[in-house]
């Protein structure tokens, strides 16, 4: 067995240049299946060491056309596919499609009381859920397990009142254009007792976890910090926006289905980072309980849940099968719906995640000829990109989940 002595001879010295560590970058991409992008979204960072230089968000992987889709569907119909825009609040979708619709049939002014008050209840409630959901899925990229099953726990009652009211978990296609589809069901009432009685200890135990926890105060505070200017300059609203101190809320600024006679408050911050966005967001729940309570009074009264209008709200069930005009009427939306006369109108809700917008356009006929949404998520999440930079990466999970973009609503 031979052996081949080793050179003795040191190796030469690398160029200052290639040693150097400046401009020493990396392109890195996150996701989109990676689980801290809250869903199908690819970051392109550029970054040194741990450090972000650059975030460029890549979106469009969740692209479902609905727009187009629902321009293919009867007036009634396109609601279906417009609540998985936003799935984690889909009332908030119908409520702000239906408020464009009856603006351009001219009856915004006539829809009833009790209507209107459902409708501000499922808002709510949906608030609420989608808050739970942020909080639970937030918790859980920054570590902390336990609120994501007390978070769950709350939003489980919740979905069964939308359940109960609507048929479905999820997408119940409840609030329609004129109304609401049928009153509350019996036993409503009790169950929506129990949920505002357990919801202040539930708050209780939300704040408790995690407001003071020392570790997740050192995850969020002075992280993904954004003033008020940049704020307004990159069209960010909803929690995000409040969080840097602008008390704008649609439902303050241009209210709708009777928000004005609603006591409730606009939470904001001044801090502007990720902790102040947990605090707004916790805020807003609890005043959403407020609005809840005022509700929860006026449901006692009894009135009818839809415009009085057979050509645009289907009949009561219970009166097709005695009335041959009401038989027509049922037949008639249900086979080609009803037609809207030509024109176009906006109307913004204040959804989970900011100010929702629908701009609708009809020619006349029984189908959207447009549907144009502005969604806050898209928004708000492209401001990523101007907070990112300078901080970690472990930083960039903390601010994209403070942001808490849908991306059903981002891509559509």
């Amino acid at each position: 067995m031979s052996t081949t002595a080793r050179p003795t001879t040191p190796p030469e010295p690398m160029a200052p240049e290639v040693v150097s560590r400046e401009g020493n970058s990396m392109v890195l991409s996150m996701g989109p299946q990676h689980p801290s992008t809250h869903g199908v979204l690819q970051i392109m960072l550029e970054i040194e060491g741990e450090t972000v230089v650059k975030a460029e968000p890549e979106i469009g992987y969740l692209h479902t056309g609905i727009e187009k889709s629902a321009e293919n569907l009867f007036w009634t119909q396109a609601q279906t596919v417009i609540e998985r825009m936003d799935y984690l609040a889909p009332e908030s979708n119908a409520l702000c499609y239906a408020l464009a619709a009856e603006r351009l049939l001219g009856i915004e002014g006539k829809i009833p009381d009790r209507a209107q008050t459902i409708r501000v209840l499922f808002s709510e409630l949906t608030r609420i859920a989608s808050h739970c959901v942020w909080l639970g899925t937030h918790g859980i990229d920054i570590g902390a397990i336990s609120v994501f099953f007390y978070c769950f726990d709350l939003r489980e009652n919740l979905l069964d009142l939308q359940e109960a009211a609507g048929g479905a978990r999820m997408h119940p296609n409840y609030i329609r254009i004129g109304g609401v589809n049928g009153d509350l069901p019996q036993g409503f009432l009790d169950r929506f007792d129990a949920l505002l009685e357990k919801f202040p200890g539930r708050m209780r135990d939300l704040r408790g976890l995690l407001q003071a926890n020392p570790i997740f105060q050192d995850r969020t505070i002075d992280v993904g910090t954004l003033t008020p200017e940049e704020a307004v300059r990159w069209n960010v609203t909803g929690p995000a926006l409040r969080a840097s101190g602008i008390a704008y809320d649609v439902r303050r600024a241009f209210p709708y289905c009777g928000f004005e006679n609603y006591e409730f408050e606009v939470p904001t911050r001044t801090e502007g980072d990720a902790y102040a966005r947990f605090l707004v967001r916790l805020d807003e729940m609890e005043e959403s309980y407020k609005i809840l309570k005022q509700v929860r009074k006026r449901l006692d009264t009894p009135g009818a849940i839809a415009i009085d209008d057979p050509k645009i709200s289907a009949p009561p069930k219970e009166t097709i099968a005695l009335s041959m005009e009401a038989l027509i009427h049922h037949f008639k939306i249900v086979s080609e719906g009803f037609r809207i006369p030509p024109g176009d109108a906006y109307a913004s809700v204040e959804s989970p995640r900011g100010e929702l917008g629908y701009y609708i356009v009809s020619d006349g006929g029984n189908r959207p000829y447009r549907i144009r949404t502005r969604p806050p998520s898209l928004y708000n999440l492209q401001v990523l990109k101007h907070i990112a930079p300078g901080n970690l990466i472990a930083d960039l999970v903390v601010m994209i989940g403070s942001l808490d973009p849908v991306f059903g609503e981002v891509d559509r």
